[in-house]
């Protein structure tokens, strides 16, 4: 349900929260972006310039020894410069030309042929020829190389040998980093070839490396044992063994950080700009926050108010009856539901104006406020229904005293319009708990409790009894079972003839509804057609009565066909369409059918009735006032409207043998009917003394008990056989 009492406070405090937190995320999670793309991009900078000074260092080292690689490849292109070298040979190729080719390779440390059996064949070691014992010394120092190049594909001859037969290594030796090339070739010796390997190393001096480092502006350039700090920025050195002996390390550039040093002052500007941004729409949105808060608690009023009187309407009643009953048991109280019902309202109304029945609205809601404490609820449901809980009672004394201050302050006269206006109230009264402890249970029976108050003669106030509610659910039941027979055609119709002056001769019938109840038998008129009017169903039951009154009317040629009609169901804004339809439907003479109406009937709207009684009159239907005399103003009725004839009530009949004033009022009404040229018909007709009475005013029509009570259509029947045998013929209408 939605709530109508929320404080605009909290509803400002709740509106800002949802307005600011979505903002601060967003600006939170835009700085966190901005910030890591920074760090991201600066690390991946330093990374990417690290790697390339790495590139460097190891490009200008194969750039440095490419020479040396290169006059080895030459050395071993030399054609015939293997020839007479002989591995068994102790001299080891002295005289040879390898050897003397050695010569002009004297900057490199050591140059030899070997066999891959590590025979040496020729060469020198540190500038000593060759012999065995330098032979293993070579090999600890270069046997990694020598290895790669017997894994290397073989060459059938020195000739043509390329750069890419060539196995190449940077290794450390604990004190200097060295050179290592091996080449695999072939040398003819004895008229026949055999495999060998062309081997050298160049110690590397650290003085030349820093030369190259500074040449490629490599900072602090050093080699080091033990492992740097930065991984990225350094060269690992091997052994023989291929374990990492030695690092070259510099000092990398970093031009991240450069990038974070100018990056990220801006973007603490721009981080300082964007906070008071924030601040700026911060404090907007508090304004804004603030002010839709207010909206809100006026539009919240609004909804929960009724805008002519000022006071609670139906929702916001219904919510705080909802809450005073929620806290009920921890309170250990009572509390009183009393709906209000203004008397006379309507006749303000019509009398005065819609105006003036506001100002009254308006000052009938200033006295309830006034007469009810602080915390009770004073509502106006529309209308001129209001309603109030009354909270923290002990008894049901309380609220009776409450329903009786309503009663004496509304019955006191309102100033309006120039002119003093007074009403009343009728008030119901339903109690929590006693009664319920719900909000619909409680405003269904206050509901209940008024509508006795209302029947028991207005400006009073009744309690619910539990007697009230089992007659409201019979009436309902009541309903739901008339709203089935209407549904079902499962109502009847009697017929009560109507006799000429003579008591003999019919001249017509009224009809009249029947109810036969499957379980409470034959249930009269004045039962169930006060519900109908209350429940909305007296027109289709008025519809039923005509159809059904027309239908039977053309078995009995000669006579008028009577249906009383409601002014609800006259009312109707196609009532003179729907007749006309039910009479081409029936195929019953227009001038057969004769409605019977009240005063009621054309009270309301005098100038509607008019029209569609004209209407009426045109197609030849026969109009009756019925119920003649009862009214106030059944002259001027008689002067304005064309009804064809008068009915005078039973009541006259009753009371005309006790008193001498009935006689003269039943005499003064036959004589004025006939004055008018109207038919004059007398109802309730009981005894040969009023028959005899009225026959002698000259009454053109009676019906009553003297002569026929209501019967079944299956008795008209027969009264027409009887008519018909009797006249020989069929009576004209």
């Amino acid at each position: 349900m939605l709530s109508l009492a929320a404080s605009p406070g909290r509803s400002h405090t709740v509106l800002l929260s949802r307005l600011l937190w979505p903002t601060a995320v967003l600006f939170g999670s835009t700085l966190w972006i901005v910030f890591s793309t920074i760090l991201w991009t600066s690390d991946s900078v330093n990374e990417m310039a690290v790697e390339r000074q790495r590139a460097q260092l190891n490009a200008a080292m194969e750039q440095s020894l490419s020479q040396l690689v290169t006059r080895l490849l030459d050395l071993a292109a030399v054609p015939a410069v293997f020839d007479g070298l002989d591995a068994a040979s102790p001299v080891h190729g002295q005289g040879s030309r390898f050897n003397e080719q050695i010569l002009s390779l004297r900057d490199l440390g050591s140059v030899a042929l070997i066999t891959p059996e590590w025979r040496p064949l020729a060469g020198a070691v540190d500038g000593v020829p060759i012999s065995p014992e330098s032979a293993v010394k070579l090999r600890q120092r270069i046997e990694p190389v020598v290895r790669g190049a017997l894994a290397s594909t073989s060459s059938p001859t020195g000739a043509g040998r390329t750069r890419d037969a060539v196995v190449t290594s940077v290794l450390f030796d604990g004190t200097d980093p060295y050179a290592a090339f091996a080449v695999p070739v072939r040398i003819t010796s004895g008229g026949s070839d055999q495999p060998a390997i062309l081997v050298a190393h160049e110690r590397l001096v650290t003085d030349d490396l820093r030369r190259i480092a500074a040449f490629h502006e490599l900072d602090q350039f050093t080699i080091t044992t033990e492992p740097p700090g930065d991984l990225n920025a350094a060269v690992p050195l091997r052994n023989v063994r291929g374990e990492v002996a030695a690092y070259m390390t510099w000092v990398s550039s970093r031009p991240g950080d450069l990038m974070r040093q100018r990056l990220v002052p801006l973007t603490l500007a721009g981080l300082f700009v964007a906070v008071v941004l924030f601040g700026v729409v911060a404090g907007y949105l508090h304004y804004i926050a603030r002010d839709l808060a207010a909206t809100e608690a006026h539009s919240r009023n609004l909804i929960g108010r009724d805008p002519l009187s000022g006071l609670a309407n139906r929702l916001l009643f219904s919510e705080r009856l909802d809450k005073e009953l929620h806290r009920l048991p921890r309170a250990e109280q009572r509390l009183a539901v009393l709906f209000i019902d203004l008397d006379r309202f309507k006749d303000v109304n019509d009398t005065y104006g819609h105006q003036v029945g506001d100002d009254l609205i308006q000052l009938v809601a200033q006295r309830l406020v006034s007469l009810v404490r602080v915390g009770d609820t004073t509502a106006r449901f529309g209308g001129d229904e209001f309603a109030i809980i009354q909270t923290g009672i002990r008894s049901r004394d309380e609220a009776g005293a409450l329903a009786k201050r309503i009663l004496d302050s509304l019955t006191q006269p309102f100033a309006l319009a120039e002119t003093q206006v007074i009403i009343g109230a009728s008030i119901g009264i339903a109690l929590a708990p006693d009664n319920g402890a719900d909000r619909e249970t409680l405003m269904r029976l206050a509901d209940t409790a008024l509508y006795q108050a209302k029947g028991s003669g207005r400006n009073r106030y009744s309690f619910f009894q539990s007697r009230m509610d089992e007659t409201i659910r019979m009436r309902k039941m009541v309903e739901e079972d008339l709203r089935r027979a209407i549904s079902c055609n499962e109502l009847v119709l009697h017929y009560q003839p109507l006799f000429s002056s003579d008591g003999v001769t019919v001249v017509g019938v009224e009809a009249l509804v029947r109810w036969p109840h499957p379980t409470r038998g034959m249930i009269s008129p004045a039962e169930f057609i006060p519900i109908a009017e209350e429940r909305g169903l007296v027109i289709p039951l008025g519809e039923w009565v005509l159809r059904q009154a027309c239908t039977d009317g053309r078995r009995w040629p000669g006579l008028r066909i009577a249906v009383n009609v409601s002014a609800v169901q006259f009312r109707h804004r196609d009532f003179v369409g729907k007749v006309v339809n039910l009479l081409e439907e029936t195929g019953l003479e227009p001038g057969r059918l004769e409605l019977e109406l009240t005063e009621g009937v054309v009270v309301e709207d005098a100038d509607a009735a008019e029209s569609a009684m004209m209407e009426l009159r045109a197609l030849g239907i026969h109009l009756a006032l019925d119920d003649f005399g009862t009214g106030y103003s059944s002259l001027i009725y008689l002067r304005r409207f064309a009804f064809d004839k008068i009915k005078i009530d039973r009541s006259f009949l009753e009371s005309m043998e006790a008193t001498g004033e009935s006689a003269i009022l039943v005499h003064s009404m036959v004589h004025l009917g006939r004055a008018l040229g109207l038919t004059v018909t007398a109802e309730g007709v009981e005894t040969p003394e009023q028959h005899r009475f009225l026959q002698a005013l000259g009454c053109h029509q009676l019906q009553g008990f003297l002569f026929s009570r209501p019967v079944p259509a299956a008795e008209i029947d027969g009264l027409v056989a009887r008519r018909e045998t009797l006249a020989g013929a069929p009576a004209a209408a």
